[in-house]
Formats: C-alpha cells, sequence, structure tokens
C-alpha cells in the first residue's frame, strides 16, 4: 500500500467513515423527499428506497473489498469518493427529469404495479451508482487502518462505530434541520460538498490528483448554479408558494377564482379556497352533509372536529353556510398550517392543533357532532387512520347522534379496493353507513353514525337551507346517498394493508388516465403521442 502523510494519522480515515456514512443516509432521506412528489411516500415507496440502496451498498462492499486486496491505493478510494460527491451533488439538476422521463416510459408499457416499477427504476438509475461507490469505503479504510492482526478488531470496530455514528447524524440533520430550512435540493449539495472536501483534502495533502479535485470543484459549482432551486413542478410559473416541512412539499398556486394547496406533483389538489365565497366543487361539499345529519336543529351549533385540517377548506365552507360553528382542526404539518392563515383566510379563532389524529383522539376527553376525517392523501394513508381501533376511538369522542364524515380520495372498482376494506371496517363499528360518489372526482364520501335517523334528518334539515347552491347540493347527496352494504373485510392495527391496496386504485387510475394514448401510440406511434399533448 503506498504511504500518503494524512493517512498516517488514522484520524482522517476515521472521519472519512463518519462522513460517508452520514451521506449514505442523508442521501437515502433525500431520495424519499425527491420521489414523494411524485410516486407519494408510502411503506412501498420507503421499501423500493431502502431495498435497493442496500443492494448498492452490499454490492460495494463486495467490489470494495476484492479492490482493496488487489490494489490497496488510497487514491482509487479518494477518486471514488470524489465521483460520488459530484453524482450526488448532480441529483438536484437532473434527478426531477429522470423521475418524469422513467415515469412517462413506464407509464405506457406497465400494466400493475406502476408505483413499484417506476419508483424502482428511477432508484437505480438515480441512487445506486453513487452509494454502490460509498459501499466500497468500509472495506478499503479497513485494509489501510489494519495494522496487525492483533488490532484488527479494535480497528475495525472503531471504524464501524464512526460509520454508525455518522449514519445516526446523517438520519436526524435531513429531516429535522437542513431539508426544512434550505430544501432537498441544498441537502443534497451540502452532503456532496462534504464528499468533496474530503477527497480534495487528501489529494491536495499529498500535491496529486489536482487535476481531477479542480475538475470536480467546477462540476460541482456549476451544480450550485442550476440546482440550487428547490421546484419539483419546473414546469410551473408565477406559483405564490412552493416549498418543503418535514412531513411535506408543499405548492401554493393562486388564480383568478381559486387558491390551491397541492403536497404531491402528480396527484391533484389537497386544500383549495374559492375567492367568490362560493362551493369548491370537490368534496367539501358533500361533506356538508354531515352537520344536517346530526341531531342538532341548527347547524351552526355543532362541534365540529377535523382530523386533517389541512387549510381549513371544510373549516371555511361550514362557516361561510352554517354560520359562526364551533370548529376546530389537527393538523400534522405545522407548516400546512402557516400557510393556511397566510394565503387560505383560515381565522386565527379558528383553534388548529399540530398533533397526529389518532394521538390527538387519544389525548382528550371531548366529544363532536361531526368529525371529519380528512387525512388520507393519495397512496399515503396512514394505517394507524384505517383501523377498527381508530374507529372505535372516533365513534366513543362523537356525541349520541353525532355523524363522522371520512373523505375517501381513491375510489376504485372491484370488492377488493381500499375502500372497500374501510367501509366494511368503519361498518363493524357504526351502526349506519351511507357512502356517495363525488362526481368527476376520485372521491367517495362516508358518512357513518349510530344515529337510525341520520338520513331522515338530512332531509329534514336541508329544507331549511337558505343558499340555493348549497341546497341543490344537498339535494344531490340526499338522492344519490346510499347505505353500505357491510362485507367481513376488516382492518386493524395488527393488519392493515393500506398501501398495497391503495396502489390498486393508482393502478386503475392511470390505465384510465392512458388508455386513449396507449391506442393512440398503437395506431400512430409516438408522433401521434407527441402531436396531441403539444
Amino acid at each position: 500500500m503506498q504511504t500518503t502523510p494524512i493517512l498516517k494519522n488514522k484520524l482522517f480515515l476515521y472521519l472519512t467513515e463518519f462522513f460517508a456514512g452520514m451521506s449514505v443516509m442523508a442521501v437515502e432521506l433525500g431520495a424519499s423527499r425527491l420521489l414523494a412528489p411524485y410516486f407519494s411516500s408510502s411503506q412501498i415507496v420507503w421499501t423500493i428506497i431502502i431495498g435497493t440502496i442496500m443492494i448498492a451498498m452490499a454490492l460495494g462492499n463486495i467490489y470494495g473489498g476484492k479492490s482493496a486486496d488487489k490494489n490497496p491505493n488510497p487514491d482509487k478510494l479518494y477518486t471514488r469518493i470524489l465521483i460520488a460527491g459530484v453524482w450526488i451533488a448532480a441529483i438536484p439538476v437532473v434527478g426531477k427529469y429522470i423521475v418524469l422521463g422513467i415515469s412517462a416510459l413506464l407509464i405506457f408499457a406497465v400494466n400493475t404495479n406502476f408505483l413499484i416499477w417506476a419508483a424502482f427504476a428511477a432508484c437505480m438509475v438515480i441512487f445506486v451508482f453513487p452509494l454502490f461507490l460509498l459501499g466500497m469505503v468500509t472495506p478499503s479504510l479497513a485494509k489501510y487502518t489494519v495494522d496487525s492482526l492483533e488490532d484488527s478488531g479494535s480497528t475495525v470496530g472503531t471504524l464501524n462505530a464512526f460509520n454508525t455514528i455518522g449514519s445516526i447524524i446523517g438520519t436526524f440533520v435531513p429531516t429535522f434541520v437542513s431539508i426544512p430550512a434550505v430544501g432537498t435540493s441544498v441537502t443534497f449539495l451540502i452532503f456532496a460538498a462534504i464528499l468533496l472536501a474530503l477527497a480534495v483534502l487528501y489529494f491536495v495533502s499529498k500535491k496529486s490528483g489536482l487535476k481531477k479535485s479542480v475538475a470536480s470543484a467546477v462540476l460541482f459549482l456549476l451544480c450550485c448554479v442550476f440546482g440550487a432551486s428547490n421546484s419539483f413542478t419546473f414546469w410551473e410559473r408565477d406559483l405564490a408558494y412552493e416549498g418543503e416541512s418535514i412531513y411535506n412539499y408543499l405548492q401554493v398556486k393562486e388564480t383568478d377564482k381559486n387558491v390551491i394547496l397541492s403536497t404531491n406533483v402528480l396527484f391533484g389538489v389537497q386544500s383549495i379556497l374559492v375567492k367568490d365565497e362560493g362551493l369548491t366543487g370537490m368534496y367539501y361539499d358533500y361533506a356538508m352533509a354531515a352537520p344536517l345529519m346530526t341531531g342538532k336543529e341548527k347547524p351552526a351549533e355543532c362541534s365540529t372536529l377535523i382530523l386533517g385540517m389541512g387549510t381549513g377548506t371544510y373549516a371555511h365552507q361550514c362557516r361561510a353556510y352554517y354560520g359562526d360553528m364551533p370548529v376546530e382542526g389537527v393538523e400534522i404539518d405545522e407548516k400546512i398550517t402557516d400557510l393556511a392563515r397566510e394565503y387560505f383566510e383560515l381565522p386565527e379563532d379558528v383553534k388548529v392543533t399540530t398533533y397526529d389524529g389518532r394521538a390527538y383522539l387519544n389525548a382528550i376527553d371531548g366529544k363532536y357532532d361531526v368529525i371529519m376525517v380528512d387525512a388520507y392523501q393519495d397512496i399515503t394513508i396512514p394505517f394507524q387512520m384505517s383501523s377498527v381501533e381508530f374507529f372505535a376511538l372516533v365513534r366513543d369522542h362523537l356525541t349520541e347522534d353525532g355523524v363522522m364524515v371520512v373523505n375517501m380520495n381513491m375510489r376504485g372498482s372491484g370488492e377488493d379496493s381500499i375502500n372497500a376494506y374501510l367501509a366494511d371496517t368503519i361498518s363493524s363499528v357504526f351502526g349506519e353507513v351511507y357512502t356517495v360518489d363525488v362526481r368527476g372526482t376520485t372521491n367517495r364520501e362516508l358518512f357513518a353514525s349510530n344515529n337510525p335517523q341520520m338520513f331522515a334528518n338530512l332531509d329534514k334539515h336541508k329544507e331549511a337551507v337558505t343558499d340555493a347552491d348549497l341546497l341543490g347540493m344537498m339535494n344531490t347527496v340526499s338522492e344519490n346517498l346510499s347505505p353500505y352494504e357491510a362485507g367481513e373485510r376488516i382492518m386493524t392495527d395488527d393488519k392493515a394493508p393500506v398501501e398495497l391496496l391503495g396502489m390498486r386504485v393508482i393502478d386503475e387510475l392511470i390505465r384510465d388516465e392512458v388508455a386513449m394514448y396507449k391506442q393512440l401510440y398503437e395506431e400512430q406511434g409516438l408522433r401521434g403521442v407527441l402531436n396531441t399533448l403539444l
């Protein structure tokens, strides 16, 4: 092995191991944030990320060990670190284009499990190579640091300890510090800079490899110029806000008529403010039937809790049409609440608690006339808010004739759809369950109560509605409500396969959306598709 002055001090080798471990975990967390706006942040996507990264690390460990035995030259190791640093720095520049390009190709080729294949292909193309290179660090450093068999155990143990400590820090810093503060793109650049600094310091100390160091620095600076933007929807213009929180990618878009919040690039609208105070045209309008289903003669007297407050669309609509209704909400993402106050006119007197919805119910004793569950977002359905135990907890926090309304946002077909499982689970807790499909969307609203008069209450109380538009909507709900015939598909805290069930619905939606383009591709080829899109 070639001796280098800087390597005589084992501390530098330990620091290399430390920062390599830190960077691996930072890239893994950055990968989840890069993919989430396009594929969701479900357990399926996390499984794919972790799996592909473990594959890369394992292959790197094997190849790195063999390479170090064959040619124990530290120059090769630090050159690999240089390449890994430049690659990671380039992810903010090209990563989102690769994700969309892969999705566009696979959407025509894959009929089932699109989410799995697209996320897996994106991970393989974007993340496997740099993490393969970083996987070579540990066996190479073991070769350089072990002086004799007598101290090999303690030396390798120290290397692993530095790697583990670095990994721990690399887990917490992106989640709680860098991503919320400066975004995913800059987070990639920060950890790329750390790797590049290590390698450059090595080459400068031995006065060699200066050309490759300078070239890497130039490429890194170019990536900083072109990749520092945190924009995931690069095709959008004039967004009112785009940023990230601990939990979500966030985008606020304002038009002459609406202000819209999206937390996912590909899966539509999460919250909306209608500037002329009219109906939204979305599921919130249907959900406004819930206060009319309770035993209260006046909807304005209904105490309402919203689990998944978002920017307060439901609260805003209820107050706009029913008066000064007592409304409070629970929203796990504090940044969304801040946006609600700034862009969506959420009144200051509407209390919003930053908490998980189920944990909040566990922590309070109060009861409500209406509880809205609106925590399901694209394929990201919290399993703990889809189980029989959760819905029993909701029931216990409702008044005697109270009503729960659930927005099921992915209407699927067949007996094994996610909505069938949710409705069966809810039916095992509540005696009265009705559903209605929201026109023109994939949403389905479910109303549940232990009050057998809930449907009769709706017909009775809607006659007191004075607004013509709202009355028309309540008539639509009343005419299309169907009593749910329960099955035995019960989800529990122990078994709630919401991700796999949701993925089936995503496949259905994609097949329906691209059917026309597939037919066009078969008849006219790629040119025909491009002519239609452009």
